[in-house]
């Protein structure tokens, strides 16, 4: 049987871009385009729209500045928002860096469980101790099940020579639904999908998204059902070193989960501890630009002249409007990110969240 590295028909898919409704290109521009590039397109298209507009205006920006004052007020709206969004987003980042503060004991129980997690990675490895470093980490989990995959498919090869050998009319048993057919292609699938995991993992630097994005590929929530459910249904039809090799396999994919989640919390805060220096940085010339509309474009002859048939005034009140609201576009481009990933990673264990990704009727009796 070859091995053809995808779920069977009515499966969720592997990958998270395969799973659900969402297009690959939209969830390109949610996860995997650039924060800078995600964040600067929003302010072209504001700039070009009020730009525009300005020139779709019967009434030019000149003479409605003569008549009453809308940059200010413009201006004034933006720099409160500005003010108010920095502080909005510095109290977040206070709320997420006042988890790593407690009392001692609290630091000594985080540090035990986290001890005893590594532990019972390395005792899955065979390995004397688990990798420091997170995608070394998260990739040795990967090969890992890969290896109780294996292992579980070696099992098999005993079973498969015995059933040849047996009655005759086991032949006439649809192979679909033969047990050892049923945990083989089980096998051949998480073995293909943990390897695939494992090599996106490899020289990856924590910090980028591309750690988590691979570890998200790996779906082992639906996998540890699936184990669970073979294990179970086909309890007589096995033999005793085919069902601990899938128990084993379970346990793996069950360690993958809490790591998984781990590594997401990591990204997550560093993510958001990023975002609030990006803030600052953004809200400087921010601010600079509504002040000095306030101060300095309240009189229309200011800035006069035109380039290429637009006025120079029009032209810097929609600059001033897209670097005022640059703080806004940045928060806007590393929630976008968090909030997509947050969502489809919203429970850990064997939960089907997504109707799309499963069969109407999921046949879990029998």
């Amino acid at each position: 049987m070859s091995n053809t590295g995808g779920p069977s028909a009515g499966e969720p898919d592997d990958t998270m871009r395969e799973r659900g409704t969402t297009s690959r290109a939209k969830l390109r521009a949610l996860l995997d385009a650039d924060r800078r590039v995600v964040a600067a397109a929003p302010l072209v298209v504001i700039f070009c729209s009020v730009v525009v507009l300005g020139q779709l205006d019967p009434t030019p920006l000149r003479v409605a500045v003569e008549a009453s004052d809308p940059i200010e007020t413009l201006a004034q709206g933006l720099l409160t928002a500005i003010i108010t969004g920095v502080t909005l987003v510095v109290t977040i980042n206070q709320l997420v860096l006042s988890r790593e503060l407690g009392p001692l004991g609290d630091q000594r129980d985080r540090m035990k469980g986290s001890m005893t997690f590594r532990e019972d990675v390395a005792d899955l490895l065979d390995a004397p101790v688990a990798p420091p470093e997170p995608s070394a980490f998260l990739r040795a989990l990967a090969e890992g099940i890969a290896s109780r995959a294996r292992a579980v498919e070696e099992t098999l090869g005993a079973d498969g020579d015995a059933g040849e050998s047996g009655d005759a009319d086991a032949s006439d048993v649809d192979a679909a639904d033969d047990p050892t057919t049923r945990v083989r292609e089980f096998a051949e699938e998480v073995e293909s999908n943990a390897e695939a995991v494992a090599g996106r993992l490899e020289g990856r630097q924590f910090g980028t998204f591309a750690v988590l994005s691979a570890a998200l590929d790996l779906n082992y929530s639906w996998k540890i059902y699936q184990a669970a459910r073979l294990r179970r249904v086909h309890d007589a039809d096995l033999s005793a070193e085919t069902k601990t090799a899938l128990s084993e396999l379970r346990d793996a994919l069950e360690l993958f989960g809490p790591a998984r989640e781990h590594v997401k919390t990591l990204y997550f805060r560093w993510e958001l501890v990023d975002l609030s220096r990006t803030m600052f940085y953004a809200a400087v010339p921010a601010l600079v630009a509504s002040i000095g509309a306030i101060l300095f474009l309240d009189d229309p002859t200011t800035i006069t002249g035109a380039t290429l048939g637009v006025s120079n005034l029009l032209l810097t009140v929609a600059f001033v409007v897209a670097v005022s609201l640059a703080p806004f576009a940045v928060l806007a481009a590393a929630v976008l990110r968090i909030s997509t990933v947050a969502k489809r990673t919203l429970s850990i264990g064997p939960f089907v969240l997504r109707s799309e990704t499963r069969e109407d009727d999921l046949d879990w009796e029998s």
